[in-house]
């Protein structure tokens, strides 16, 4: 095996454990909800999930521009840096969990209006909602934390802590939900109190293992203007490129919601086959921010490019494995979330989409890994704006005659058209 491709499986597979507890407990999530005997619980979960999904997606600048900066530093070997960034990070962390529990109650007010669930359903997110706005302070630091650590090309310490923290969750929403009677509330408790356990454990690892690392650490530097103008420059582009990612995902489930609570449902299930995928090809994005990052800050432009072709070698296989699952599988997968034969039912009607999932989204996954390492943050703002511009207008002009299939195409159409334009402007950079 190739020395490139072996620094990208000793990133890619630790973050492909830990990115797939994260759909593996959306699933558990769904298919706990989904026994209860009522669309509404899952509808809620999905609605629930979803607001959270846009806040963490809105900030998720802070671990992606922490991890190319700190992959670059890395590649220069200023350490003076690494530390800098460090704390500019959990900084901006501690200060948006600050703003986000200020405001929350009219994010929530927002957020059900954008959304427009049933009464039913409204009543169970605003539970959901009140117990997991808790969960912003670490989640946000945790974000900090991976994004630095990831840098450093050190993949294994997140996967550790997206264990023990899914573990965590998943055992307290049980206990909750099936030993105390709660529903709804059951499930946001235990995604609360795995947050914290997370964060903590990231703690300790900072404090353990990262000795020599951390005398680097301090806030002498921090506020140079070069060097945060460049920071904000970097994060202001993710944050826009997500904005139209959350904007894209937030209509997708509103205009699931706006159907009716079964669509509702089969939308949040098929759902999770996407997010399944992604998980899976962002441990090998998380390999192009840690591996192209510390080659381009190094200078090392031929094995920077050779591992821009091996990452997608990489994502060609594996968007092959996927698809051939999806055919082969998809009844079985939607039978064990739920066994509403409604929605079941539903469910089957869209599964063509899911198929075409894994091959329109290689380019998307693997370019914003590689765009992140090298900080090409312009590039990814303009890819995402593109498609998210084709995404609203094929729904606007289709919906009236096609429907949800109307919805599911625009979709298909919104990653494929990410991977399209990102290879155009790499090859422009």
């Amino acid at each position: 095996m190739h020395v490139i491709d072996r620094q990208i499986l000793k990133i890619a597979l630790p973050a492909i454990v830990s990115n797939i507890t994260v759909p593996l407990l959306g699933l558990v999530d769904l298919t706990i909800v989904g026994h209860l005997g009522a669309e509404a619980y899952i509808g809620a979960i999905s609605v629930g999930g979803m607001i959270f999904n846009v806040m963490y997606w809105i900030f998720g600048f802070i671990r992606m521009g922490t991890s190319g900066l700190t992959a670059q530093a890395y590649g220069r070997k200023d350490w003076h840096e690494v530390g800098r960034l460090f704390c500019r990070s959990l900084l901006i962390a501690a200060l948006l969990s600050a703003l986000l529990l200020l405001l929350q109650v009219p994010i929530r007010h927002l957020a059900l209006a954008v959304m427009s669930p049933s009464e039913e359903v409204r009543r169970y997110v605003e539970v959901y909602f009140n117990i997991c706005v808790w969960g912003t302070l670490p989640s946000l630091s945790l974000s900090a934390f991976s994004g630095w650590f990831l840098g450093l090309q050190d993949s294994r310490t997140p996967m550790t802590i997206a264990i023990a923290q899914n573990i965590t969750n998943i055992v307290a929403s049980l206990l909750f939900v099936y030993v105390l009677g709660m529903k709804v509330e059951g499930v946001a408790l235990g995604t609360l109190i795995a947050q914290y356990a997370g964060m903590l454990m990231a703690v300790a690892v900072y404090f353990l293992r990262y000795g020599k690392v951390r005398r680097y650490v301090h806030w002498k530097g921090v506020m140079v203007r070069s060097d945060m103008m460049r920071f904000f420059r970097v994060n202001r582009d993710i944050f826009f490129r997500t904005i139209c990612l959350v904007s894209v995902f937030l209509f997708f489930t509103s205009a699931g919601a706006w159907q009716n609570d079964t669509v509702l449902a089969a939308n949040a299930i098929l759902m999770q086959f996407y997010i399944l995928f992604s998980y899976i090809m962002d441990g090998f994005a998380f390999a192009g921010e840690a591996v192209c990052g510390r080659f381009y800050g190094a200078g090392d432009r031929p094995n920077y490019l050779s591992t821009v072709r091996r990452l997608f070698k990489w994502g060609g296989a594996m968007a092959l494995v996927f698809t051939l699952a999806y055919i082969l599988a998809d009844d079985l997968i939607v039978g064990l979330i739920t066994d509403e034969a409604s929605v079941v039912a539903c469910a089957r009607d869209y599964r063509l989409w899911v198929w075409l999932v894994p091959i329109a989204g290689i380019g998307a996954f693997i370019w914003d890994g590689i765009f992140i390492g090298i900080t090409a943050s312009r590039q990814m703002l303009i890819s995402s704006v593109v498609a998210t511009v084709l995404f609203f207008s094929l729904w606007y002009f289709l919906f009236p005659i096609w429907q949800n299939h109307a919805l599911w195409f625009a979709f298909i159409v919104y990653i494929l058209a990410r991977g399209v334009v990102q290879t155009v402007l790499f090859r422009k950079l």
